[in-house]
C-alpha cells in the first residue's frame, strides 16, 4: 500500500531487542538504507550477557503506514526477538545524554551557568575559558539548551542518541 499525502510525519522510537552476535546491526540498518527510510538516532548494546542480547534504539521519522512496515520487516530478521514502538507505548520512557562545550568568559559564562541551573545540567569540567556541560533528558530539552547556549559560545555538542525503556516491573 503506497503512502498517502494526506498523512502527517511522525516521528517515532524503536527498540528492537536482538541477539547479540556478528552482523545483526548491520541486517538492521541495512533494512533501513535498501529501503531508503532515515535514522535519525542509533544507539546499540548489550543489555543481557547471560542470554546474549543487546538492545537497538532507532529513532526514525514517517507515515504511521510506513512505520508499521518497517516495524514489520525488523520482526521477520531472524535475530529480531521484539520491536517495541516506545513512542506508542503510555509506559515507555524515553532519554538522551549529552556534552556541551561552551566557550566564554565574563558576562556570557555567568549567563551559560545561570541557563544550566535552570535546564539542570551539570558541570563536568572547566577552565579559564570554556565549560562542558553535561545533561540529560528529552531531545526536545537538549535541542532547546543548546540553542541557548549557541550565543553565548557554543563550540561542540555530543551527543548519546535516545534511549528508552518502558515503567513497571516487567522486563521487555
Amino acid at each position: 500500500m503506497p503512502p498517502r499525502m494526506d498523512q502527517p510525519i511522525e516521528r517515532r522510537t524503536l527498540a528492537v531487542i536482538v541477539d547479540n552476535e556478528p552482523g545483526v546491526l548491520a541486517r538492521v540498518v541495512g533494512l533501513f538504507s535498501a529501503r531508503g527510510y532515515n535514522i535519525e538516532s542509533l544507539t546499540v548494546a548489550e543489555t543481557d550477557r547471560a542470554s546474549h542480547q543487546s538492545r537497538i534504539t532507532i529513532v526514525t521519522s514517517g507515515q504511521a503506514i510506513i512505520i508499521d512496515q518497517i516495524k514489520a520487516q525488523l520482526e521477520r530478521i531472524v535475530s529480531v526477538h521484539k520491536v517495541i514502538d516506545v513512542t506508542r507505548d503510555p509506559a515507555g520512557v524515553q532519554r538522551e545524554l549529552a556534552l556541551i562545550k561552551v566557550k566564554s568568559e565574563g558576562q556570557a559564562r555567568i549567563e551559560a551557568l545561570r541557563v544550566a541551573e535552570i535546564f539542570r545540567a551539570k558541570v563536568i569540567d572547566t577552565t579559564l575559558v570554556s565549560l562542558i556541560f553535561e545533561i540529560t533528558g528529552a531531545s526536545e530539552k537538549i535541542d532547546a539548551f543548546t540553542d541557548l547556549m549557541r550565543p553565548l559560545g557554543l563550540v561542540e555538542v555530543s551527543r548519546t542518541g535516545v534511549l528508552s525503556i518502558q515503567r513497571g516491573a516487567d522486563k521487555t
